[in-house]
């Protein structure tokens, strides 16, 4: 059996395949996979191993007739085509849960960076500015003890939460339905969407990729919150209107944001949001640290390995 890996991988990660299947393994680890190559290796493919820049769709699927198992290395797979796979009796594979933690600390980092002005700080002293301590220089928001708004409180949601008790912030929250047990254990308060926004210090985007939250986030929600409200986003891109979060940072209709995610990715240097100082702005990493990496890397290809032997995927989508 055959099985296409649209990226390079570590040899630790690989080797159990190629020691079962004949392995098609894309050169590059940086870059993407070319569509016309994907096809053509996918023809004869009896699995394939991507991730969220892959796009699995149903010119895929028709031309790929000995196709069993498809393995994302992602919690997201907005990218592939589920229903169509369901249809052709495709198992489908993602890497929930593992990366949790990871991207808590990320989405923290961003609430600091952002709230304190850590970047523009750092760039000072790279572009030898560093001149004087002054009194009131490079002041940004405080973070402890300011009101946190979590919009999406799933298990990264409710890892902000835990991490935002440390600061001893007052945590809200809107979800799709209530968390009895978080608002118990973290202390949290469920609100409106509205009041959230019009009360949060620092407003945490977390919502999943649904058309439902397709730029949930526009210039409507940007007006309600506060003008010294800082906007955290390291959900997906496609949740966010760009040109509205640009007029309200540009105008100062908020204070600040922080960004792991974009609408199109990957952007480049002339985006607009990167021409607003009060942008921290990073290239989709919120799981990047390698121990996640690694064990998101591990679950992906072990669902390879469990379909073609014709077993439930561990994490299976469908």
């Amino acid at each position: 059996m055959k099985v296409v890996v649209t990226r390079k991988f570590p040899d630790s990660i690989i080797n159990p395949l190629r020691d079962k299947y004949e392995v098609v393994m894309w050169e590059y680890e940086d870059k993407v996979m070319p569509r016309d190559l994907l096809l053509k290796e996918s023809k004869d493919a009896d699995a394939l191993l991507v991730n969220l820049t892959d796009d699995i769709n149903d010119e895929l699927y028709e031309q790929s007739p000995k196709l069993k198992v498809v393995s994302t290395m992602a919690v997201g797979y907005d990218n592939i085509d589920v229903a169509g796979a369901i249809e052709r009796g495709i198992k489908v594979g993602h890497t929930p849960n593992v990366l949790t933690d990871a991207t808590a600390d990320l989405t923290f980092a961003l609430i600091l960076a952002s709230g304190r002005r850590l970047i523009e700080a750092a760039d000072v002293i790279r572009r030898d500015e560093w001149k004087s301590w002054a009194p009131f220089y490079l002041t940004g928001q405080e973070v402890s003890h300011k009101t946190i708004g979590i919009i999406g409180m799933g298990r990264i949601g409710e890892a902000v939460a835990k991490r935002a008790q440390g600061f001893s912030m007052n945590i809200l929250y809107h979800n799709r339905s209530r968390k009895r047990e978080a608002e118990e254990t973290l202390h949290a308060s469920y609100v409106t969407f509205d009041e959230l926004l019009e009360r949060s210090d620092y407003v945490v985007l977390l919502a999943p990729s649904t058309p439902e939250t397709k730029k949930m986030m526009g210039y409507e929600q940007f007006a309600k919150m506060k003008k010294s409200a800082v906007f955290i986003n390291t959900s997906r891109g496609t949740n966010v209107d760009e040109d509205a979060l640009y007029e309200a940072l540009k105008t100062n209709e908020i204070y600040a944001a922080g960004l792991d995610v974009f609408d199109k990715e990957p952007i480049s240097a002339d985006h607009p949001l990167l021409k607003l100082p009060n942008v921290t702005a990073l290239p989709h990493i919120g799981s990047a640290a390698l121990e996640t990496r690694m064990k998101m890397a591990q679950m992906a290809r072990d669902h390879i390995i469990e379909g073609l032997e014709g077993r439930d995927l561990a994490h299976e989508v469908n």
